[in-house]
């Protein structure tokens, strides 16, 4: 009742209108659906969303900010409920720059944001690992491969 969760995954489409979108649950979605290129989970998120628009029986608009990690699928989430491509995506962070506003439906606008990337402390070999910085700047590759594999068991590495 206070952190509803639904399994979600963004349509995966190259078409820049009427993006699919899959009815079938996810939860009971089966192979083929999941890893197809439509919607899954979408008419459970957007039931959760308006849900949350309705306040003693009156519809009221609600704005509702997707933050998280760069590159995670923030901007393909909102494309997927949108059902067109509203927002840019790309393979590499940072395509999205600045907060952008996506208006759902007459009840429902959608605020997409740029990566967050809190600073932990780590050394700045850890920023790539982080999504923080685009593998094409990086300086030096061979810090944050040294990160990857220090964090990898050997046997894993080796492939045993």
């Amino acid at each position: 009742a206070e952190f509803p969760t639904v399994a979600f995954k963004a349509c995966t489409q190259q078409q820049n209108r009427n993006l699919k979108q899959s009815r079938v649950p996810a939860a009971t979605a089966p192979e083929e659906v999941l890893a197809g290129s439509a919607c899954v989970g979408a008419e459970s998120l957007l039931h959760i969303l308006s849900n949350y628009g309705r306040c003693g029986g009156a519809k009221t608009s609600i704005t509702v900010g997707v933050v998280g990690y760069p590159n995670v699928g923030k901007s393909s989430l909102i494309n997927s409920l949108k059902r067109s491509r509203a927002c840019g995506v790309g393979a590499m962070p940072g395509v999205t720059r600045c907060l952008q506003a996506v208006q759902l439906d007459r009840h429902i606008r959608l605020l997409d944001c740029p990566g967050v990337v809190l600073d932990s402390g780590d050394p700045p070999a850890a920023a790539p690992l982080r999504g923080a910085l685009a593998p094409q700047r990086l300086r030096d590759p061979l810090a944050p491969a040294c990160a990857i594999l220090r964090r990898c068991p050997p046997q894993q590495v080796r492939g045993d």
